[in-house]
């Protein structure tokens, strides 16, 4: 008896050891082989084409429109040809300076990366490099954001709302139960208070 007990705790030890051999494995792994450590090939993709890299969430989440999207539902959303040219005048311009300031961050990332891999950064070379780093996402962010701010006086009410619907943001658990749920279950598990 006592030598099965032993067995079985050094299987269970055993079967221990590959999580022990991993645990200081890097969440990192396979990054190292990239141009720019910091940006994968689809964040410079994304960069290089002045795409939203989720800098707008802030203003998509909270239900303001931001102008690609606009402009790839504009049928569902009913859009007149009027709506259609404005926010494609919105979207053009942001557009453009979308590029040239991802094309900017790209090269500052390249810059820093470069400095660590030929060992030749110091510590105000990394203070600056990072310092122009941080200030072109932010023009960056703001373009994005500030075209979210100009749709919706150019949207109808209702459009925004559909717009909203066609993103999926605006199915609210509270008020949408599901039929066939315990509305106070529901309620419950999706964190809504009585009102």
């Amino acid at each position: 008896m006592k030598l099965k007990s032993v067995l079985t705790l050094l299987f269970m030890l055993l079967s221990y050891l590959p999580t022990f051999a991993n645990a200081s494995e890097s969440k990192y792994l396979g990054q190292e082989h990239r141009d720019i450590k910091s940006l994968s090939q689809h964040d410079i993709e994304e960069l290089n084409r002045g795409g939203g890299w989720g800098l707008a969430k802030a203003a998509e989440l909270n239900g303001v429109p931001g102008p690609a999207h606009i402009l790839e539902m504009g049928s569902e959303i009913g859009l007149t040809s009027d709506q259609e040219n404005k926010i494609q005048v919105i979207y053009d311009n942001m557009k453009i300076e979308a590029i040239e300031l991802g094309k900017q961050l790209i090269n500052l990332e390249k810059i820093l990366n470069n400095g660590f891999s030929n060992k030749t950064i110091n510590q105000s070379l990394l203070e600056n490099t990072v310092q122009d780093i941080e200030k072109v996402r932010a023009k960056l962010r703001v373009i994005h954001l500030s075209t979210h701010l100009q749709t919706p006086s150019i949207l109808t009410t209702e459009q925004i709302k559909r717009y909203n619907e066609l993103r999926g943001y605006s199915n609210d658990p509270c008020k949408n139960i599901p039929e066939g749920h315990n509305p106070e279950m529901w309620k419950k598990h999706n964190g809504c208070s009585d009102q």
